[in-house]
């Protein structure tokens, strides 16, 4: 297991560092460079000024050099102007933290993530409140979906071809045709909204105090979390990503149930729930239980829509602003961070793999 774990972490550096060369090659392309100008010092300066803003700012280095300088194995670009003045990233960096120590190296490995050229922030400081913002979405939402996708793909599966296989399928495969700004606008026009759906009804009945049952904004679940302004966010994300669950515990649940165990186990006399729960149930969640780890770097990167629907400011909104605006240091921490919680969870499923099947173990 330790070699294993070895090998495996040794692959996902060179992959993280394959990974994050591209996102950094493809962040700073000359046009997005430029644009990054323009955005910065006005949009109707010269090609002339361009090309000196960005050779005042570090841009106009070599690519390799600068991807060096921004992991921090290269030491960082230093400038002195006619007054002798020195600037250079590791001075910019050290004087957004407020340190008076200027490192020669200041990169990923040394803890600096740059400045937001959007937010006028440490990105650092807005990767760690997004972050958790959109971990607490992740979290009510996993709490939510897989509970209820083992409970659906379970019980299709125990009943191979019956009318509940069917119709628990049938609406699996519904929710995942779905995608989430369809399911997403649909939520909010049936339950918060003030003139269709049903909160003008119960607010005409007088069994809802406001205008509407839900919340179609999230932004206030960030200072406070309550179960009409999350709702309806968590349930639009559940929604989608349950039906794919459901459906993979559907079928490996089918092929345990024919399994010859479990058929001696019922000619012994077995009881058919000791059966399902006792012996067939984790055998069945080897598949699912991969699905579902793959699904955290799904959440991760793939709330963008519903973050943006529901303007609820976390990760996903984030990545939205800083690729719409063109903030290259926060975009390129946006991938170091989706890239190592992609790789983590699948050194997790892996590892969780060869424990829930003892003969990969074995072997």
């Amino acid at each position: 297991m330790l070699l294993f774990l070895l090998r495996r972490i040794g692959v996902m550096l060179l992959t993280a560092l394959c990974l994050t060369f591209v996102v950094f090659y493809l962040t700073n392309l000359p046009a997005k460079l430029e644009t990054l100008a323009k955005t910065q010092a006005g949009s109707r300066i010269s090609d002339a000024e361009v090309a000196s803003w960005l050779e005042r700012n570090g841009y106009a280095r070599p690519m390799v050099v600068r991807y060096g300088e921004w992991l921090g194995v290269v030491p960082g670009w230093t400038r002195a102007d006619a007054e002798g003045t020195v600037t250079g990233r590791c001075y910019r960096l050290a004087a957004v933290e407020g340190e008076a120590y200027v490192p020669e190296r200041c990169g990923l490995l040394q803890g600096y993530w740059g400045n937001s050229t959007r937010f006028r922030a440490p990105v650092s400081d807005v990767i760690t409140a997004r972050l958790g913002a959109t971990g607490m979405l992740m979290a009510w939402v996993l709490i939510v979906m897989v509970p209820m996708a083992l409970v659906v793909g379970v019980m299709a599966g125990m009943r191979e071809g019956s009318r509940t296989d069917r119709s628990l399928s049938t609406f699996a495969i519904a929710s995942t045709a779905t995608p989430e700004y369809v399911s997403g606008v649909f939520l909010i026009a049936l339950l918060a909204s003030s003139t269709v759906g049903l909160s003008p009804l119960l607010s005409s009945w007088g069994w809802i105090d406001g205008p509407v049952l839900f919340q179609g904004n999230a932004r206030s679940a960030m200072e406070q979390i309550t179960f009409w302004n999350f709702a309806l966010p968590v349930m639009t994300i559940a929604l989608y990503g349950m039906g794919y669950i459901a459906r993979i515990t559907r079928a490996s649940m089918t092929e345990v149930m024919t399994q010859q165990y479990i058929r001696t186990a019922r000619l012994k006399g077995v009881s058919f729930t000791n059966i399902v729960l006792r012996h067939a149930l984790r055998n069945a969640l080897i598949a699912p239980f991969t699905v579902i780890m793959l699904q955290i770097p799904w959440l991760l990167n793939g709330v963008v829509v519903v973050e943006v629907l529901f303007s609820y400011p976390g990760f996903g909104w984030t990545l939205f602003e800083a690729a719409v605006n063109n903030d290259i240091e926060l975009l390129l921490a946006a991938s170091v961070v989706a890239v190592v919680v992609v790789l983590l969870t699948q050194l997790i499923s892996d590892v969780g793999y060869v424990w829930l099947n003892p003969r990969i173990r074995i072997s």
